[in-house]
């Protein structure tokens, strides 16, 4: 497992959990708006953390942590992500992914083995926008079967799309809302230009609190629950 980063304690990442975030090198996406680019590509070794030295942190924080988040970069793209989520859920911590759902069979796997006890999957857009948002070729199917599968799971889910104005409209929530319809959690997330992949988006801008207002009323029509952070 390559792991590019290592938050020791989060309140939010896990809901109402105390959770331990780890992130994973690497993404098959290139968002403009991404605020982890550091981890995007490869780094020189000696940036990484070593596996062992993670698990020895985790063994030190039992009993102190509730969870343990995977998240990026894309954590699917890592061959051993179900060996990974095993050592966490042998230590009795509480799992979740964070994933852009490309990869719905490692996701399908992870459910299957009763291996993540949490989700949260990045709806970039809707389906026909998804390449110009995330800057790269893109097989929407898998998107469509990660939706699917976690509509069909046992465990608690929540979508998300960070919200850039000039990407988004409002007809483009209706179709989000419609593709995610009947979903019990979604988020609109406000985009932040401190730290971007393009440097040309620190100058964007996200929704206002009113217009975020009206995208949730367009939403809440599809999905039980909006929130917007």
């Amino acid at each position: 497992m390559q792991i590019a980063g290592l938050q020791k304690s989060s309140l939010v990442d896990y809901p109402s959990k105390i959770a331990a975030v780890i992130f994973t090198l690497g993404c098959n996406f290139r968002c403009h708006y991404c605020h982890n680019p550091n981890i995007l590509t490869a780094v020189s070794s000696n940036k990484l953390f070593e596996e062992a030295a993670v698990f020895d942190f985790l063994e030190t924080r039992k009993g102190k942590l509730d969870a343990v988040v995977v998240s990026g970069g894309e954590p699917t793209l890592q061959k051993d992500i179900a060996g990974f989520f095993k050592k966490l859920k042998d230590m009795d911590f509480l799992t979740k992914l964070d994933t852009n759902g490309t990869n719905p069979q490692a996701l399908e796997l992870l459910i299957k083995q009763k291996l993540v006890d949490y989700v949260a999957m990045d709806i970039k857009a809707p389906l026909e926008k998804y390449q110009d948002i995330v800057a790269t070729n893109i097989d929407t199917n898998k998107i469509h079967q990660s939706i699917s599968i976690l509509k069909n799971a046992d465990i608690p889910y929540e979508f998300r799309t960070t919200t850039v104005k000039s990407q988004l409209s409002y007809t483009d929530f209706e179709k989000i809302g419609l593709l995610i319809k009947g979903a019990p959690l979604y988020y609109l997330q406000k985009f932040k230009p401190d730290t971007t992949l393009n440097s040309n988006f620190s100058k964007e801008k996200t929704y206002s609190d009113e217009e975020f207002l009206k995208i949730k009323d367009i939403l809440q029509t599809y999905i039980k629950t909006v929130c917007i952070r």
